[in-house]
């Protein structure tokens, strides 16, 4: 566990890729907040270990992302809230998908058998003071409705899904031109800022993002014609076909699965009627709240979570 300031840790998979995310610490005045929480048991299960070492108790889990590599844990941490985007709420109701993270992640294969995921308690749509030390802020990018995690004190923000330093980003879900706007508020948040992916990091590898999620919209389909910059460094470069495909379909008004990840998981593409993009993608938010709200902080569950989170704002 790496601390970065008084009281504030990041546990970083490097060097990254797909299926190695990273998760965070914050401890409070009442407990910890504990911000994703990995994907398989090789990698929560160190996790919860050194989190238990710290010696106080886990209140809230906040889930910046839906997607497996981030709330593929939450069982473990069972006596806490949930907190997560309208978006992850559904995710998090619906069957794993297992046959397809097999193929898409064929090294942590035979641990998605047992694996199971706890639904989102607390439904998160606008910015809010979760904890004296915590703040949550939605952002759409990397899927329509991600949650970032900042520390205003310590001038820390978890931006999870929304950034991946020194890693090629999957937008298989995401908007790379929204994406990369959006980035523009990331930047103007914190100081140091741990991703969901590779190394902490901060304005610099914000910006190299921004670049290259740039660069796929104006590949125009073809991963070819992204040009040389610090991605050349980069890991998991095979991604660069999603992603430019994803933002060439986009710009057609096309909201589809690019076929580039249907086939690499297995699955037909379906020559169905095009979705239109939805509007929740034409909206941006691009700068930080000016007031925050207080949300209050409830008692962990005794019982095991509902199937739907309530509303914790909006």
């Amino acid at each position: 566990m790496l601390q970065l300031t008084q009281g504030v840790y990041a546990w970083l998979q490097l060097p990254g890729g797909v299926g190695r995310t990273n998760a965070g610490v914050v401890a409070d005045e009442d407990g910890l907040t504990v911000v994703d929480t990995l994907m398989v048991p090789s990698q929560w299960e160190e996790f919860g270990a050194a989190v238990s070492e710290l010696g106080r108790p886990v209140h809230r889990v906040v889930l910046t992302s839906g997607q497996i590599e981030f709330a593929g844990g939450t069982s473990h941490f069972r006596l806490a809230a949930v907190y997560g985007s309208p978006i992850t709420s559904m995710q998090l109701d619906q069957p794993l998908n297992v046959d397809a993270y097999r193929r898409f992640m064929p090294e942590f294969a035979a641990e998605f058998d047992d694996l199971q995921t706890k639904a989102v308690t607390h439904v998160v749509d606008a910015p809010v003071m979760l904890t004296p030390a915590v703040e949550i802020i939605p952002i759409a990018g990397h899927t329509a409705a991600n949650l970032m995690v900042l520390v205003p004190a310590a001038g820390v923000l978890f931006a999870g899904g929304m950034c991946a330093f020194g890693v090629t980003p999957l937008a298989f879900q995401g908007h790379p031109a929204v994406w990369a706007d959006n980035l523009e508020t990331v930047v103007g948040l914190a100081g140091t800022i741990v991703p969901g992916h590779g190394p902490v990091g901060g304005e610099k590898e914000v910006r190299d993002l921004q670049g290259y999620l740039r660069a796929c919209v104006d590949a125009g389909g073809d991963p070819g014609a992204i040009p040389p910059g610090p991605r050349d460094r980069w890991e998991a470069r095979h991604l660069d076909p999603i992603n430019v495909e994803r933002a060439a379909m986009l710009a057609r008004g096309d909201d589809r699965i690019p076929p580039p990840l249907l086939k690499a998981i297995g699955a037909a593409w379906r020559a169905t009627r095009r979705r239109v993009v939805p509007a929740r993608w034409k909206v941006a938010r691009r700068a930080a709240p000016r007031r925050r709200r207080r949300a209050s902080r409830p008692s962990p569950p005794a019982s095991p979570a509902p199937t739907r989170g309530r509303r914790l704002c909006g």
